[in-house]
């Protein structure tokens, strides 16, 4: 009849409402993705904006460690400690003076040794160890036969003994013969950034004067009146043992370690470390060692709030 619509199929009908059907899945499946993206672009922004103002934070608590320091001229302290809040962090600031640290560049190698024979190893065992480290860092004779070069051959190993200075602690790993667990027991009380053999026993370690102990027997007037002395090098037959003050109780070192604790209202933490080095008015302080990511090691107890 005139003016009357042909019916579609049912089959073409259930054709229709699966395609449509099929449609709304494939837009509800994007809609999901698209907010799991948004939700997990958010999120790596927030890491990324936490990291910016740690590191934002460490560094003013680097800045304000060297201005305190400034300010006390000739009677900087050995070790302190302080509290700021900016914005949405607390920060916690502790700083600690390098001459409580054992500096592998110039410590004599009979300190070297108490100190591994104190964190667990044989005397025989921490006197190889102790001369494995004098190897590391002596400079060849100029003519002579390079013994420690020989020995790391002979190990078997890929590479030679630099022969000069420790730039890192973590050169401790390349040293042959030195077990990788003693290795890092004797992080925490060694250093690079000291620069002479003297440790300020006042703010040492318990390990460390254990150390100094074995290195040297104290006598009735040991350490006192004694002025440490800055080393320019390693002596040129490794033995350190000639530099003066090895267990001075008054050293000193233009050099701090800072360990810098962000607490976010969020609850997330942070804990870096920064060793800086100070200077004069035109440069107050120098950055040389920055890391992140750390356990809390301090035990020095706050004792001011900015």
């Amino acid at each position: 009849m005139t003016g009357c619509r042909a019916r579609r199929p049912a089959s073409q009908r259930g054709f229709v409402i699966v395609a449509v059907l099929w449609i709304l899945v494939a837009l509800s499946s994007l809609a999901m993705i698209f907010s799991v993206y948004l939700s997990v672009s958010a999120h790596a922004l927030a890491v990324g904006d936490d990291a910016l103002k740690t590191e934002a934070l460490v560094s003013a608590g680097a800045e304000l460690t060297a201005y305190r320091l400034s300010l006390a001229r000739d009677k900087k302290p050995p070790h302190g400690s302080f509290h700021f809040r900016m914005d949405d962090a607390d920060v916690n600031v502790a700083f600690l003076s390098e001459a409580a640290r054992i500096d592998l560049n110039f410590a004599p190698k009979e300190i070297l040794a108490g100190l591994f024979a104190g964190l667990g190893a044989s005397k025989q065992a921490a006197a190889d160890d102790a001369d494995r480290i004098v190897g590391w860092r002596t400079r060849p004779v100029p003519g002579g036969g390079n013994e420690e070069e020989a020995f790391y051959a002979s190990a078997g190993l890929g590479y030679s003994p630099r022969q000069s200075l420790f730039t890192h602690v973590n050169e401790l790993a390349l040293v042959a013969g030195l077990p990788p667990a003693l290795m890092e027991r004797a992080l925490p009380f060694v250093t690079v950034f000291n620069g002479t053999s003297d440790v300020d026993k006042t703010i040492a370690a318990p390990e460390v004067l254990v150390a100094l102990s074995k290195g040297k027997p104290e006598g009735p007037n040991d350490g006192l009146g004694a002025q440490p002395q800055q080393a320019t090098g390693p002596p040129a037959n490794g033995d350190a043992s000639a530099l003066p003050g090895g267990d001075g109780t008054t050293a000193k070192s233009p050099c701090y370690r800072i360990e810098a604790t962000v607490t976010f209202k969020s609850g997330r933490r942070a804990v870096s470390e920064v060793v800086i080095a100070l200077g004069d008015a035109s440069e107050p302080y120098r950055v040389l060692s920055w890391q992140n990511d750390l356990e809390p090691r301090t035990s020095i107890p706050l004792r001011r709030r900015l």
